[in-house]
């Protein structure tokens, strides 16, 4: 028998593919293998299977092992993955390792138990019709699927049980599902009315063939989540499935509960951190296989294989979780819109505040703009916005008196206010009061922020913490103050000051374990909270039914930010704290706390003039040549010494040609320039097109890639969010 070879990909650092030859069996590209790399074991996906080992002849080691535990990634996924790394120039080994499952790569095979499916009869009466009147067994076991069973209570009803009920599913009368079929309908559960916009929506995604791009632009409340399951509803009575991405995975359960409400006898994969490596494995199998009509999961869905895709869903697609700040940097959101045009099926980017890039997109008409302008809910209105100057007001604790009144009126009717902070912690900073030091990070350029119920000193950046200090180590002072809010302090406060409120703080710190968010949520969701306190993590996508009153405390920091996106972020943000209140027709008010009521930023804020603000942002990007109106990347560099990262970055500065429309940057300090004792730098590479900027990209990186580095880590950052 005549040896093959194959081309695999590994997960190294590399820009290259590797041979080997298989002396038995047989592989198709996309399977897995596992191959030797030196004195190692890996995990690969082959790319190509070739009759002979091309210049690798003479030195060509033998494949190990075909586990055969995971299905091929099929031709799509692959040319996806290739485009990936060609667009933000990352070794492909490593983008196809990102996109399967962890357990799929190491090089242990994954058995797969098989799972316990529970069964259902759409139409009992129907399957019963379909048996003999004589056969009482099989009859029994047909009842039993009144009840949604699973495997292990067929088999106790009848040894030849779950043989019959794989029969009957061969012949379409049961339908078999991952969890449980409500037992109070195996129908789609029930739909609201739509309102006109929202029914020209589903009219227009439901008639899209081919690629198309919508942008779903409705303000909160207005009722984009029935829009997508209206939409998910045509496509999955066509026999098709649909991906569904979402930001963040505490969105993930909230709308996995309304899909499996609606679509009670839909297998639904959900696929997100919050899973163990094994359920998130099943899943990407479920929808791999077919089985799972709805794919729902955070960025690293976007490269599940979905056979029969009929439909691309991103909510709240302006969200910069999307983009990816580790490892391969891409955004879900972009790559997302690429798939559904190689596949051509309709893509769906739904947001209250789009980001630029996707609203330039629609006014240019490159996407289809689809607009809701009012709640979906009858007499539900917007939430009327106030600002609380405090430059010269007095304020209790860093609540000003009128918040702290109107909270005590949404108390006394029985409804739920919610503060709003994005500051974890009890306080941003520990400080001397005589001589003004500052508790700072020992490895980064950033103070340290105080966590008092632990007693500890805590940085967000690196994860490095100390004890509390009880003198001042410059000059031996005891008087240590807390300067500023986090949610602990704010907590304490709103406590000491609504005595008979029950307080609920919810953010990163209170929701560590697994689990504990859901129920927190729960709590509010069953009105066993009266007032919030949190983050971002109650920002968005969340629709808690008695909420009226929402008080933001300390916006005004991204107002005078570095960074060129803050204002366009910090509008999104409040846009969507403020959507929380009032979505149930009890009238909303939202208390926006702040020294500049004078800004500008406030008055198109207050008019919820998304469209102005847009127009007026894209215009000065125009003028300041800032994305999208030109195209970057971003060179990053870090070491010990800054000397050695500037000697770096000058270096791979001089690797890139002199193109018209190109410009390369000197060197820069980082934003935060030391980070867990590394120091940073950046080199900005500007073009005028996104033609221009990867010419000169894929001329320079060979040769950048060869510099020595030693002790250098560097990472290109395509299209990057953080500056």
């Amino acid at each position: 028998m005549t040896d093959s070879f194959v081309q695999v990909a590994l997960d190294v650092p590399l820009h290259r593919e590797f041979a080997y030859r298989l002396s038995t069996g047989s592989v198709r590209p996309g399977e897995r293998v596992l191959v030797p790399f030196g004195p190692r074991r890996l995990s690969g996906i082959v790319l190509a299977v070739t009759a002979d080992a091309g210049d690798f002849a003479g030195k060509v080691r033998d494949v190990l092992a075909v586990p055969g535990d995971m299905p091929a990634l099929p031709a799509e996924v692959l040319a996806l993955c290739r485009f990936v790394a060609d667009y933000y120039h990352h070794p492909l080994g490593e983008v196809l390792a990102a996109a399967i499952p962890v357990v799929f790569r190491g090089t242990a095979a994954f058995v797969a138990p098989e799972p316990d499916c529970h069964f259902s009869a759409p139409d009992l009466p129907a399957l019963l019709a379909s048996l003999s009147p004589r056969a009482h067994a099989q009859r029994a076991v047909a009842e039993l699927l009144a009840g949604s069973p699973g495997q292990a209570e067929l088999r106790a009803r009848h040894p030849q049980a779950l043989r019959w009920v794989r029969t009957w599913q061969a012949a379409g009368l049961v339908t078999a599902s991952l969890t449980p079929v409500p037992a109070a309908s195996l129908l789609v559960g029930a739909q609201p009315e739509l309102n006109d916009e929202q029914q020209q929506a589903v009219t227009a995604l439901c008639d899209a063939r081919g690629f198309a791009a919508f942008l779903l632009f409705g303000i909160t409340g207005s009722g984009k989540t029935e829009v997508y399951l209206r939409a998910i509803a045509a496509q999955l009575a066509a026999g098709r499935q649909v991906l569904v991405l979402v930001p963040e995975i505490n969105l993930t359960p909230q709308l996995e509960g309304r899909f499996r409400a609606r679509f009670p006898a839909t297998t639904i994969a959900s696929l997100h951190s919050g899973l163990s490596d094994r359920q998130r494995a099943l899943n990407w199998l479920a929808a791999a296989n077919g089985e799972a009509g709805i794919v729902l999961g955070t960025r690293l869905s976007v490269f599940t294989p979905v056979p029969q895709l009929g439909l691309i869903i991103i909510d709240e697609e302006h969200d910069p979780s999307y983009k990816q700040q580790e490892g391969v940097r891409y955004s879900a959101r972009d790559v997302a819109v690429y798939r559904a045009r190689k596949a051509g099926v309709p893509v769906v980017l739904g947001s209250a505040t789009p980001s630029l890039e996707t609203w330039q997109n629609a006014v240019t008409r490159r996407y289809t703009l689809l607009t809701l302008r009012r709640r979906a809910i009858a007499g539900a209105g917007l939430p009327s916005i106030r600002l609380l100057p405090v430059k010269k007001i007095r304020s209790a604790d860093g609540l000003h008196p009128l918040a702290q009144e109107a909270i005590q009126r949404a108390l006394s009717a029985g409804q739920q206010a919610l503060i709003f902070i994005n500051r974890r912690g009890y306080a941003p900073v520990l400080a001397c009061t005589e001589c003004g030091w500052m508790a700072s990070c020992r490895h980064c350029a950033a103070r340290l922020v105080l966590h008092l119920n632990e007693r500890r000193l805590r940085c967000h950046h690196c994860g490095y913490e100390e004890a509390i200090t009880p003198v001042c180590p410059d000059c031996g002072n005891h008087d240590l103050q807390a300067v500023g809010h986090g949610t602990q302090r704010l907590e304490d406060i709103v406590a000491s000051q609504f005595p008979q409120a029950r307080v609920l703080r919810i953010d990163r710190d209170s929701t560590r374990r697994k689990g504990e968010l859901d129920a927190a949520l729960q709590q509010v969701h069953e009105g066993e909270a009266d007032i919030l306190v949190g983050t971002q993590m109650l920002a968005k996508g969340h629709d808690f039914a008695r909420l009226s009153c929402v008080v933001v405390l300390n916006a005004d920091t991204s107002l005078y930010s570095m960074d060129f996106r803050a204002e366009e972020r910090l509008f999104a943000l409040l846009t969507q704290v403020a959507g929380r209140a009032g979505r149930h027709g009890q009238g909303g008010e939202v208390l926006i706390q702040t020294l500049f009521e004078d800004h500008p930023f406030y008055a198109q804020l207050l008019d919820g003039d998304y469209a102005r603000l847009a127009q007026r942002l894209l215009a000065e990007r125009q003028q300041l040549r800032l994305p999208p109106a030109v195209a970057w990347a971003m060179l990053r560099a870090e070491a010990p010494q800054a000397e050695r990262v500037a000697a770096f970055l000058a270096a791979a500065r001089a690797c890139f040609p002199l193109l018209r429309g190109l410009t390369v940057h000197e060197p820069v300090a980082a934003s935060m320039t030391r980070r867990a004792g590394q120091e940073r730098m950046q080199v900005l590479i500007a073009a005028d097109t996104r033609a221009v900027l990867h010419a000169a990209l894929h001329a320079a990186m060979p040769q950048i890639d060869a510099l020595p580095a030693s002790q250098i880590r560097w990472i290109l950052d395509v299209d990057p969010l953080e500056v």
